[in-house]
């Protein structure tokens, strides 16, 4: 069984009305807490202290540590399993072992979910050119591991403000927008000046030598004159859409 704040809620709430036996629900606590499979110890508490799942990093993984560890997550329960920096080989394992999952060679990511389930609105991924899709890719799939659908705006970097300028109708609606950009990263300080929703930077490694492997885009989003904007580390899409998830829970309660 998954376990969030509200299934745990439930639970106890059926005890207390004589529903479910004192015993029962002990023994379905249990299973909270971790799994040691030798080589990973796998959180599964995580769901109910942060109300997002554990999430598997592949990278420095063997595919045979990859595979135990996500047959272990589908076995247990319904929550949606993530894996992110796969290698080809190890995404097309997993492809083949799970169907029912999703392999993405674009972002490296394979996310398995047992249905479809209503994802929740308001995130708008932007990115800057096509050199920076494989991390607003991983954006888009974490965000959808994590419960959101993300709508997206890709190529509307600042070498011609024109297309994102075009757009500025749908980047006011948005709830919160992540942005993707490599090079100098001017992109998200300038879409931070355009919207009143929380803008979240995502540098990337994109940049000719002097970009010094996203070390320019990330210093120059944390220099921006646009107030508000969070930036998190070089080619981290998937703490950006934490971080938008996060976001969004506040906003909503």
């Amino acid at each position: 069984m998954t376990w969030d704040t509200r299934s745990l809620r439930r639970l106890l709430e059926q005890v207390a009305a004589g529903q479910v036996d004192p015993r029962e629900a002990a023994e379905r606590l249990a299973a909270l807490g971790t799994a040691d499979l030798g080589h990973t110890r796998v959180d599964h508490h995580r769901v109910v202290r942060r109300g997002m799942p554990e999430v598997v990093y592949g990278e420095g993984k063997t595919p045979d540590q990859v595979l135990e560890i996500v047959d272990h997550l589908v076995a247990r329960g319904d929550a949606p399993v993530l894996v992110t920096r796969l290698d080809p080989g190890t995404g097309e394992a997993l492809a083949a072992r799970h169907p029912r999952g999703r392999w993405d060679p674009v972002s490296r990511t394979f996310l398995w979910r047992k249905g479809k389930g209503r994802l929740r609105p308001g995130l708008l991924v932007v990115s800057a050119g096509t050199s920076d899709l494989p991390v607003a890719r991983e954006v888009e799939v974490s965000a959808e591991a994590l419960g959101l659908a993300a709508d997206t705006l890709h190529d509307v970097g600042i070498a011609g403000l024109h297309r994102l300028l075009a757009e500025l109708p749908r980047l006011r609606r948005a709830r919160v927008i992540v942005v993707v950009a490599g090079m100098e990263g001017a992109l998200p300080s300038v879409v931070a000046g355009l919207v009143a929703a929380p803008v979240i930077g995502v540098p990337t490694s994109v940049g000719y030598g002097a970009s010094f492997g996203g070390l320019a885009a990330l210093l120059g989003m944390l220099n921006s004159c646009a107030g508000g904007l969070t930036v998190v580390n070089i080619d981290n899409g998937y703490g950006a859409a934490c971080a938008a998830r996060a976001i969004l829970d506040l906003r909503r309660s």
